[in-house]
C-alpha cells in the first residue's frame, strides 16, 4: 500500500462481497497480490445471497456445482443448497482464506476516476477515499431491486416490501396477502407463505415455465464417500456440469429441443393441477426457454390450495386496502413485490470516468458493452466480474466467474511482469466482440418474442452468454496482450 496525498492507494480494490468478490480476493491472494481491499455497502458479505432471505429461498443450481472448484465442500445438506447454508459457505471461504479482514463494511462506492497521468482509480465512497492501480467491480447483475411504478404504491395502508428486502417482522399467519410477479422468487415464496396465510392472491402478469425439482437431502453414506473416497467429488460435480451444460444445445443451438423440456413441464402442470381452468391461465404464452425456467415441486400444488387464487387481469393500482384490476378491488393486508432487478444497468448507480473524462454511463448509451463481458475500452484497469454477456440459462454462474477470475488474473500479472502503468482493451476488439455476440443472440431462444429480465427496454438482450461455459473457458483462458492498449510503468508495482 502507498500513500499519495491524503488518500491511500492500493494494489487492487474490489466492489462487492458475493461469490464473484471472494472468489476473486482469494485468487489474487494465491497468485501473491496481498493488497487487496474489498468495498461493500452492507454490514455483511454474500451479495445476492446475504439479500434475499424470503421464505423458501434456495438455489436453482446443484450445490456441488454452486460452489468454487478450489473450495470443496462435501457435506452440502441437500441437492439443491438453501440461502443460509450458501451464505454460510461463503463466509467459510472468505474466514479460511484470510479474506474477511480485507473487507471495508458499510462502505459504498459512490465514484471511481481514472487518473491517467498517476495510473490510479480515485475511488470516492460513504466512507472516505481511496485509490487503486486495479479496480474490480463485483456488483453483479441481481444486487438493485425493482419495485414497478404501479399507480397509488405509496398509499398502501399495510406493510409492503421486495421479496429482496423481506420484513421478517411482519408476520404472515392468518393474514390476507397478495404476492405481486411469478418470477423465480415468487414460486420459492408462494408454497411457503400458502401454508400460513388466511388468503394468497398471486398477480400474474405472464405465466412461467416451472419444471420439477429434483431436490432431496444427502445421505450420510454419499457425504461420508464423498469425503473420503478420492475422485467422488470431482466425479460428481463432472456429472452435474456436463448433464446441465447438454441444454445450452436448446437455448442456444437449436430451440426445437425445448420440446423436450416442454414436456416435462407439462407434465408437471398436469400433476400439480387438476383444475382445466387455472391449468390453462398457466400455460405460457410464448417459447420455453425465451424467460428464465424455473424449478419447484410445491409451486402448482400451492396455488390449488384453497386459499390460494391466481389473478391474471392487469393492475390498475394499489389502494390503501389492496390491490385494483380493473374496477375490482382485492383487499389484502400485505402486499410483497417479487418483481426481480435492474438487471441490464450494472455498475449503476456509481459514477464511473475513465480516459478523457468520459462517463460509462454515455458509453453504454446503446447498450452495456465489455470485451468477453470483463474489460471496458477507455476504463484501463478496470474488471467487471459477471458484466454484459456473461449470465447464463442452463449451468452455473461460479463457472463462469472462475473463468473471469483467471482472465483478471493474466491482466494483473501483465501489469506487474510486463512493467506497465495500464492496459485498455482496444475499441475496436470490444466492438466485434460485441456484434459476434449480437448475431448469434438472434437465434437464441431469448429472442424468440417475449420480454425478460435477460432484455433491454429496446429489445436487446444484453446479460447473456449465446454459447457453452467451456468455449467461454477457453475464450478467456489467457488475455491477448494484441487486444490491449498499454503504457510503461512510471507508477510503483502492484504486490
Amino acid at each position: 500500500m502507498t500513500r499519495f496525498g491524503t488518500a491511500m492507494a492500493h494494489s487492487v480494490v474490489i466492489i462487492g462481497s458475493g461469490f464473484g468478490g471472494i472468489g476473486m480476493a482469494i485468487r489474487l491472494r494465491r497468485a501473491g497480490i496481498r493488497d487487496v481491499v474489498i468495498l461493500e455497502k452492507a454490514a455483511d458479505l454474500g451479495g445476492t445471497w446475504r439479500d434475499n432471505t424470503y421464505p423458501g429461498a434456495a438455489c436453482d443450481v446443484p450445490s456441488h456445482l454452486y460452489s468454487f472448484s478450489f473450495e470443496q465442500k462435501t457435506d452440502w445438506s441437500r441437492r439443491f443448497p438453501p440461502q443460509a447454508e450458501i451464505l454460510e459457505y461463503l463466509r467459510h471461504c472468505a474466514r479460511r482464506h484470510g479474506v474477511l479482514e480485507k473487507i471495508r463494511f458499510g462502505t459504498e462506492v459512490t465514484e471511481a476516476r481514472f487518473d491517467e497521468g498517476a495510473a490510479l482509480w480515485r475511488i470516492s465512497t460513504t466512507s472516505g477515499e481511496l485509490d487503486a492501480r486495479v479496480l474490480v467491480s463485483a456488483c453483479g447483475q441481481l444486487d438493485r431491486p425493482v419495485l414497478p411504478p404501479i399507480e397509488g404504491r405509496a398509499s398502501f395502508a399495510g406493510p409492503s416490501f421486495h421479496s429482496a428486502r423481506w420484513d421478517h417482522g411482519t408476520d404472515l399467519r392468518g393474514r390476507r396477502v397478495a404476492v405481486v410477479g411469478t418470477g423465480a422468487s415468487a414460486i420459492q415464496i408462494v408454497p411457503e407463505i400458502a401454508r400460513e396465510a388466511a388468503e394468497l392472491r398471486l398477480f400474474q402478469r405472464s405465466a412461467p415455465y416451472v419444471i420439477d425439482k429434483k431436490d432431496r437431502p444427502y445421505r450420510g453414506w454419499e457425504k461420508a464417500v464423498l469425503a473420503s473416497v478420492p475422485g467422488a467429488y470431482e466425479l460428481s460435480r463432472a456429472r452435474i456440469y456436463a448433464a446441465y451444460e447438454s441444454r445450452a444445445l436448446g437455448f442456444v443451438k437449436y430451440p426445437r429441443l425445448m420440446a423436450l423440456l416442454e414436456k416435462r413441464f407439462r407434465n408437471a402442470l398436469a400433476d400439480g393441477v387438476g383444475d382445466p381452468v387455472l391449468r390453462d391461465a398457466l400455460l405460457p404464452r410464448y417459447p420455453m426457454g425465451c424467460k428464465r425456467i424455473l424449478l419447484s415441486s410445491d409451486y402448482y400444488p400451492a396455488l390449488a390450495r384453497p386459499n390460494v387464487h391466481l389473478v391474471t387481469d392487469p393492475i390498475t393500482a394499489v389502494t390503501p386496502s389492496g390491490v385494483r384490476t380493473g374496477e375490482r378491488e382485492h383487499e389484502v393486508d400485505v402486499i410483497v413485490y417479487a418483481t426481480g432487478f435492474r438487471s441490464t444497468e450494472f455498475l449503476s448507480p456509481m459514477k464511473i470516468v475513465g480516459r478523457g473524462g468520459r462517463e460509462l454511463n454515455e458509453a453504454w448509451r446503446d447498450g452495456a458493452q465489455a470485451h468477453l463481458g470483463i474489460t471496458v475500452s477507455g476504463f484501463p484497469n478496470l474488471f467487471l466480474l459477471y458484466g454484459p454477456y456473461t449470465n447464463l440459462g442452463h449451468n452455473s454462474i461460479i463457472y463462469m466467474l472462475e473463468s473471469q477470475f483467471r482472465y483478471v488474473l493474466g491482466c494483473v500479472e501483465a501489469l506487474r511482469r510486463g512493467g506497465l502503468d495500464w492496459i485498455d482493451v482496444r475499441r475496436d476488439v470490444q466492438d466485434a466482440f460485441t456484434r459476434e455476440m449480437r448475431e448469434r443472440l438472434r437465434t437464441t431462444v431469448w429472442e424468440a418474442g417475449c420480454e425478460s429480465w435477460y432484455m433491454r427496454a429496446d429489445g436487446k438482450v444484453v446479460n447473456n452468454w449465446p454459447g457453452f461455459t467451456f468455449a467461454y473457458r477457453r475464450a478467456t483462458r489467457r488475455p491477448d496482450p494484441r487486444h490491449f492498449r498499454t503504457r510503461r510503468a512510471t507508477a510503483w508495482p502492484i504486490s
